[in-house]
């Protein structure tokens, strides 16, 4: 029986984001796209609570435990790769594999105005006519995508209103933010660290333990699962085969 591998998304996105590398994984890896909280079908924390990436990992557990995985692998983009360093720092992961994993800063981010989300929330009346054509893709997609017209046009939309409507972002990038991972060199269980290219959102620390295996994402951006799928597909099988 294939191993059991949880995929988490990036900040913005949803569990749709990994479409292009489940079936790349599933002759080897019994992969499941969650939703985290807030975010795609999975309805936001209860109001008053924090949405840390803390947080957003005790309510992805909840998620595990009640589909019947037993200390998955678990793998995340972003958003999704802090949550996942958090569940291996909890014991609840048998390998994590991060990419872009947000919150290895070196100090708390500065709040940000939300003038990208502001604008795409501004283009949804538009927004099937502006990805219909590679030049609208990649102005909606450039700045988390390395190749947006390699994005089909239904998947970018996609993107782009989940980015926009996501009732969990704003809390979820404020608690992001505000906070830092600070348990790396404290995780138990084989790291692998994927750095994106060209990644314009978020960059690699200079300095990193010498247990993490770090690989970097040859010509793809932030968001990598629609660059190259099958390298993608690859680090996380990799990531994944040791525990």
């Amino acid at each position: 029986m294939a191993e059991p591998l949880v995929l988490l998304h990036t900040l913005g996105s949803d569990r749709r984001m990994w479409d292009p590398v489940l079936g790349l994984l599933s002759p080897e890896r019994d992969a499941v796209a969650l939703d985290l909280p807030g975010f795609g079908s999975a309805p936001p924390l209860p109001e008053g609570s924090s949405a840390t990436p803390a947080a957003l990992a005790a309510a992805v557990a909840e998620q595990i435990r009640s589909l019947g995985l037993a200390r998955p692998h678990v793998a995340g983009n972003s958003l999704g790769g802090w949550v996942a360093l958090e569940l291996a720092l909890a014991g609840l992961a048998r390998s994590v594999t991060a990419i872009a994993p947000a919150g290895l800063w070196a100090r708390p981010l500065m709040e940000k105005r939300g003038l990208a989300r502001a604008a795409a929330r501004a283009a949804l009346p538009l927004l099937s006519a502006l990805v219909r054509s590679p030049r609208g893709r990649k102005l909606a997609l450039s700045a988390a995508v390395a190749h947006p017209e390699r994005v089909p046009a239904a998947a970018a939309a996609r993107l782009v209103r989940s980015y926009a409507t996501a009732p969990g972002f704003e809390a979820a990038n404020r608690a992001m933010r505000a906070g830092r991972f600070t348990g790396l060199g404290r995780i138990r269980v084989p790291v692998t660290l994927g750095w994106p290219e060209h990644d314009r959102l978020v960059g690699r620390p200079a300095n990193l333990p010498r247990s993490i295996h770090s690989v970097v994402l040859r010509g793809c951006g932030h968001l990598p699962t629609w660059d190259d799928p099958e390298q993608v597909a690859r680090l996380l099988l990799r990531g994944s085969a040791h525990s």
